[in-house]
């Protein structure tokens, strides 16, 4: 399947929250399209976060362009590390009739050029301990389990 990755639009944002609003992502609790419109614009704010979407390229006409992958990267800029920047890669996620057919592999190398162009001298992610297939395919593309993961609800 031949993809083409690019920045997410407005536009963009009704396919990227049925992505969402699948059971092994945010189990159908989204937001509405207008509040989805102003997190992306508070988004562009930030000089190096971006949502990215995976466009499927089909020989059918119909389906050409039809997103269906996303993630969210973040560069951040350090003061330790002698002002290395590190990146940050988010909700990624996959339309569950399309995953096993290489789009979250094509993703993660296209987060890893990303970080790798903006100067970074790592990309980090986390997932949910329940995400067990998420781990295995994770692992499979060389990402290593470092160190723990820390969240207290705020």
């Amino acid at each position: 399947m031949s993809l083409l990755i690019r920045e997410a639009t407005e536009d963009d944002l009704p396919a990227v929250l049925a992505l969402y609003a699948q059971p092994a992502m945010d189990n159908g609790k989204v937001l509405t399209p207008d509040e989805a419109q102003r997190v992306l614009a508070q988004f562009r704010q930030y000089p190096s976060y971006r949502l990215w979407v995976a466009c499927e390229l089909a020989s059918d006409a119909a389906n050409d362009g039809a997103v269906v992958g996303t993630y969210a990267l973040l560069i951040m800029h350090n003061l330790a590390h002698q002002g290395t920047p590190s990146a940050i890669v988010e909700d990624v996620v996959v339309c569950a009739a399309r995953q096993g057919q290489g789009i979250g592999q094509q993703m993660m190398q296209h987060a890893q050029q990303q970080a790798r162009l903006a100067g970074c001298y790592k990309l980090v992610l986390s997932s949910n301990q329940k995400r067990e297939r998420a781990h295995a395919f994770y692992e499979s593309l060389g990402f290593q389990r470092h160190g723990f993961s820390f969240v207290i609800g705020i």
